[in-house]
């Protein structure tokens, strides 16, 4: 009998073993630019909360998040990306988003016969979710091409990962009208909202591009790269309350709780901007170190208008980027990664220390 893995693609980051093997063969060490985590302090309002909160959590958290919390989510998403007014009803807390990417297929009762629509050049892991729901998968950057296909969900993503284009609002309003006119669900990935480097970024919740009302939408946010706290796995839900409404009974019945003293947390750093501006500071800076160096090596930067990559090629396979890095002792991810339109583009992270991201440009000089 075929488990629920034979659904599943092989582990990406698993066929780059040996670039990286070749990449920490370097004198000077690895510099490991393949991946999103983020290596910067936690900001110590976080610390400071959730020391604070640490022992008043004996028992279960709640999984629609205490009320405290669905308020500073509420004030975040109305004060900083201008949406709608937002209910209660209106949010919700997940334990990070990527479980929530996963299985919201799963949780929205998306199955076998039904779309699921997603970029063509994606996170892996939209197509994840819908292969866990047994679902079909269209890949599509047209609003019309993915209407109609009629599909159950459709996944966007701005700034995007990997490649760091920023929808604008008439891009997403088309999107919005596209899912409207068939009833499906519009699950928009804003995780990497706060870094906007070219263009500033828009929410499919703001009046201008909603009309006003959140139906039939879904914005997921995450802390974990705005303030450093990928390990706490802390995201949030916004949008329709009737969606909302049927992932909190779901999700009840799963035991899907965001522990107490990581709601706490998220209070105060949702109630916070400054450590925000401080860490784009940080990438900002990255970026202006990389971003040259590799357009003096005869790399060309595509999109890279927000999120924490650079989109990059030599105009070749990006298998053969990948090992012309490793041989300097840099790691990217191959754009295959991504999907079949992206075989001649690697993915570059800002999210390594100064010294690596210096490092990482001296060795491409």
């Amino acid at each position: 009998m075929t488990g629920l893995s034979g659904r599943l693609p092989d582990f990406p980051w698993d066929t780059i073993a040996g670039a990286r093997d070749r990449a920490r063969a370097h004198p000077d060490g690895i510099c490991d630019l393949s991946v999103g985590t983020p290596v910067d302090p936690v900001p110590q309002l976080a610390l400071d909360a959730l020391a604070a909160s640490a022992s008043g959590w004996a028992g279960y958290p709640t999984v629609w998040g205490t009320p405290a919390l669905r308020e500073a989510i509420r004030g975040y998403l109305e004060g900083r990306w201008s949406s709608v007014p937002l209910e209660d009803a209106n949010v919700l807390p997940v334990i990070g988003t990527k479980e929530l990417v996963a299985h919201l297929p799963l949780q929205l009762g998306v199955g076998p016969g039904d779309t699921v629509v997603i970029p063509t050049t994606a996170y892996p892991t939209y197509e994840v979710g819908a292969r866990i729901a047994g679902a079909e998968v269209l890949a599509t950057d047209d609003p019309v091409e993915a209407a109609a296909a009629r599909p159950r969900l459709i996944w966007i993503n701005s700034p995007a990962n990997p490649h760091g284009a920023i929808l604008g609002a008439d891009a997403l309003r088309a999107w919005v009208d596209a899912a409207r006119s068939v009833g499906a669900v519009l699950a928009s990935d804003e995780c990497y909202g706060e870094f906007g480097w070219d263009v500033e970024p828009v929410s499919v919740l703001h009046p201008d591009v909603c009309g006003g009302t959140p139906e039939g939408l879904i914005a997921a946010h995450s802390l974990s790269k705005r303030s450093n706290v990928a390990g706490y796995r802390a995201g949030f839900l916004a949008g329709c309350s009737s969606l909302l409404g049927e992932l909190l009974e779901v999700r009840k019945h799963s035991g899907l709780m965001v522990p107490g003293p990581v709601q706490d947390a998220m209070v105060a750093l949702l109630g916070d901007h400054d450590h925000v501006a401080e860490q784009r500071g940080r990438y900002l800076a990255r970026r202006a170190v990389l971003k040259p160096a590799l357009e003096a090596a005869g790399f060309r930067i595509d999109h890279s208008e927000g999120s924490l990559y650079l989109w990059a090629t030599r105009g070749e396979d990006c298998r053969a980027t990948v090992d012309w890095l490793a041989e300097r002792g840099i790691l990217a991810a191959p754009g295959d990664f991504y999907g079949a339109a992206s075989g001649r583009h690697v993915r570059i992270a800002l999210t390594a220390s100064d010294e690596r991201i210096a490092a990482a440009g001296s060795r491409l000089g």
